[in-house]
């Protein structure tokens, strides 16, 4: 499919007069052939805009003038779904006075703006509407580390109380999210830099502008890398909780399981037949209510002296710290 754009003050927007912006998704073969034969596209450039596995990168060709942007950019996220999280590749080729971006889903950049968001500076030519793109890809990297940030203290919310690897694995998973992102992010700052060197010997696009992205790309750049070296250092102790939560839910039940122990011993013996012969002059609910209270006994006493054990071992690890 393809939807043709104009570019002014107020963003894009949808035309089919004289489009300044041609963007291409889920391509069919009939617009591939379009796309080489009408605009004299590289077929290999074309397939990299398509291959999420494609790194970035910056092309020139002096025989057509067309510049390639082989440029890395976050997918759409639904939340609660750690799988929505991914980095995919979009192609932006300027030809002439317009501009054709390739990818294999829709984008969401080429929306109208207003207030605050509006576009900044003057469009003067491709470079410059070029340049608005990237600045809202970058702003999409952003939006994604805030929603990582967010579940990530979640996350670590539900560990605190959790003795599963559930939330864990989830953990492991934004991680590895962060990793990949974090190497989204330096690619592209790296192709940025040579657009910016690009830009200044062909005196096109808005140069100050470019810098305020360089200074943006940075900033997503250390974010993603300070997110990363913390989910990393949080690893081990997240895990040593829950193998915490765990022995305390062990200990608790070998406690349970001392107290229970004698007592099981006495009612195996209060269940045999020689019970009954000793007692024979007795009333059986008076003889098993001795037995009864002689459990219920020995159970305080076994949990009294197994909290007082706990207590002093507590109390010399105390002092042994001090």
């Amino acid at each position: 499919m393809v939807r043709k754009y104009s570019f002014s003050r107020q963003g894009f927007v949808e035309s089919t007069d004289t489009p300044a912006l041609l963007h291409f998704f889920e391509v069919t073969q009939k617009e591939m052939d379009e796309l080489v034969n009408t605009y004299n596209l590289d077929p290999h450039n074309i397939a990299s805009a398509l291959d999420p596995e494609e790194v970035a990168r910056l092309e020139y060709d002096d025989e057509t003038g067309i510049t390639t942007l082989i440029w890395k950019v976050p997918t759409t996220i639904r939340l609660n779904e750690l799988s929505s999280f991914n980095v995919v590749t979009m192609g932006l080729f300027v030809i002439g006075s317009i501009i054709i971006v390739i990818s294999a889903d829709e984008c969401g950049y080429f929306g109208s703006i207003s207030g605050k968001n509006a576009a900044p500076r003057q469009i003067n030519d491709p470079f410059d509407i070029l340049l608005v793109i990237i600045e809202r890809t970058i702003r999409h990297f952003v939006e994604h580390l805030r929603v990582i940030k967010m579940l990530s203290k979640e996350i670590q919310q539900k560990l605190n109380s959790s003795m599963g690897n559930e939330y864990l694995l989830q953990m492991f998973s934004l991680s590895e999210i962060l990793i990949y992102y974090l190497d989204a992010i330096n690619s592209n700052r790296v192709v940025l830099q040579k657009l910016a060197q690009f830009i200044q010997h062909h005196q096109m696009g808005d140069m100050d502008f470019l810098m305020d992205l360089q200074i943006e790309v940075e900033q997503a750049a250390r974010q993603a890398e300070i997110y990363s070296e913390v989910f990393t250092g949080l690893m081990d102790a997240r895990g040593s909780i829950v193998n915490n939560n765990m022995n305390m839910l062990m200990k608790k039940l070998t406690i349970l399981n001392s107290i229970f122990l004698p007592l099981n011993l006495i009612a195996g013996i209060g269940g045999m037949s020689e019970y009954t012969m000793i007692t024979a002059g007795i009333p059986w609910p008076i003889s098993y209510g001795i037995m009864a209270v002689i459990m219920t006994v020995l159970g305080v006493v076994s949990y009294r002296l197994l909290d007082k054990m706990q207590n002093i071992s507590g109390e010399k690890r105390r002092l042994s710290k001090k």
